[in-house]
């Protein structure tokens, strides 16, 4: 592993430092509301279901399903040069909260929505670590 990572590399913000620092130890982290109980991604300072500043974060299963997704025809960064047609989809983990990532392990045609996925770490350079998600 080395930083020569040739995608784009995810800028963080200081409410995403949790996530980030999981998936380095390749844990699946989200918020949950205190108040209410709700799970949300992406981070956020306030609660997406009541707005309440009481935030936990918590160790997501991991676990989930195909919400929607696209196939990639056509390389739009250098990055992903070989790997096209690639899938991006949306995932609606078991706690409820959805997150944008990569469908990997499967032909792109095979994918289907409310297909059962499972997460799987990608340490892309010594400093990051991506979550993205393969079939159960």
């Amino acid at each position: 592993m080395s930083d020569d990572y040739a995608k784009a590399i995810p800028v963080t913000g200081p409410e995403s430092v949790p996530y980030w620092e999981g998936a380095k130890k390749h844990q699946l982290v989200i918020q949950k509301c205190g108040k209410c109980g709700h799970h949300w991604f992406p981070p956020s300072t306030v609660c997406t279901g009541c707005g309440s500043r009481d935030i936990n974060w918590v160790r997501s299963s991991g676990k989930g399903k195909v919400f929607s997704f696209v196939v990639f025809h056509r390389l739009y960064h250098k990055g992903w040069d070989g790997e096209v047609p690639y899938v991006v989809g949306i995932i609606e983990l078991e706690e409820g909260a959805r997150m944008l990532s990569n469908v990997i392990g499967i032909p792109v045609e095979d994918v289907k929505c409310d297909m059962p996925v499972e997460v799987f770490f990608e340490d892309a350079t010594d400093t990051l670590t991506l979550p993205k998600f393969k079939p159960v």
